[in-house]
């Protein structure tokens, strides 16, 4: 407690307080709270019990922090910003257990944001300004509204996928040209497609114009706009991903780069490789999208969780050094 700093008008009940960590004018933190070092807690926030700040957070005025709440390192917290524990409150009436609303790190709420209780935002998320969230919040995407939706994925730059012309096209030979992304491993495998009067004919051959043999083809159709699929990478897994119709985002991310892809046309393919996170969002009304497979379904083979991700892959990266 000595190694923090306390505004002689705030009143700090904890004794779980970090270094460096600055409580200022009319805040309140009760005795249970637990906060972390170098925080900042501004001007009239108020603190409940069952609460575990980490490191370098900061809250800024006018913000109530209830009992549930976990909020990791680097985490920033707009003035006003609202959070709530209850999900069908009544006056006089407690519940045993509150749900427990976890603020990944780096992730940041934006003034006047309202964040329902018992979601997850994820890492380095970004809850715009006045956004009412009424479902967890996936890594690094970026929403806003009421209630609150992906608009993009922070961090995931656009890429311009080659023109036929700069793609170097295989004319004449029914292959593919492969324009390689900044995303390990990822590609643009773009097919020879032939216009005529009568219509438009696209092909591409197995053991010849695909990256692998496919075991296993599904499609994914009607999906509302709002609406974010895949979120999840493969092990062993290869997937090739075509748009037939209408368009749709490609989020594609290696735990060190993260690139966004727009597919529609089909002559354009995402060549997904294994230990790649992927998420597929901004389904156009009428998209179609078909995917191919190296193998059959395995669900031992998806990792859904975003850290459990990194983990793998880092240490996949470090042993291949």
């Amino acid at each position: 407690m000595s190694d923090s700093f306390r505004h002689h008008q705030a009143l700090v009940e904890s004794q779980h307080i970090g270094r460096g960590t600055r409580i200022w004018a009319f805040a309140h933190v009760l005795p249970g709270a637990v906060i972390g070092d170098d925080c900042n807690i501004c001007d009239h926030t108020f603190i409940e019990n069952d609460v575990v700040i980490g490191n370098r957070v900061t809250i800024k005025c006018g913000v109530q922090v209830w009992d549930g709440l976990r909020i990791e390192d680097d985490v920033f917290v707009g003035p006003n910003a609202t959070f709530t524990n209850d999900p069908m409150p009544r006056s006089r009436q407690h519940l045993r257990e509150y749900p427990t609303t976890t603020i990944r790190r780096g992730a940041s709420v934006g003034a006047n944001a309202t964040i329902l209780p018992g979601i997850t935002i994820g890492q380095n998320a970004m809850v715009g300004a006045g956004a009412v969230v009424t479902r967890s919040v996936p890594p690094h995407a970026v929403v806003v509204g009421n209630p609150a939706r992906i608009v993009r994925y922070a961090g995931s730059g656009g890429v311009d996928v080659a023109a036929p012309e700069s793609a170097h096209l295989q004319v004449g030979t029914g292959l593919p040209s492969v324009q390689q992304l900044g995303v390990r491993g990822v590609a643009i495998h773009r097919a020879p497609l032939i216009k005529d009067m009568r219509g438009n004919l696209l092909a591409r051959e197995v053991e010849r114009g695909l990256p692998f043999v496919p075991k296993r083809v599904f499609s994914v159709f009607a999906v509302p706009s709002k609406e974010v699929r895949g979120a999840h990478a493969h092990r062993a897994l290869e997937q090739l991903l075509i748009c037939l119709t209408g368009s749709v985002s490609v989020v594609v991310d290696d735990a060190v780069n993260r690139l966004e892809v727009v597919l529609d046309s089909p002559d354009l393919a995402l060549y997904l490789p294994p230990m790649v996170w992927a998420i597929q969002y901004k389904y156009a009304a009428d998209a179609a999208l078909l995917v191919l497979a190296s193998d059959v379904y395995d669900p031992n083979d998806y990792i859904r969780d975003y850290d459990q991700f990194l983990e793998e892959r880092r240490a996949l990266d470090a042993r291949r050094g």
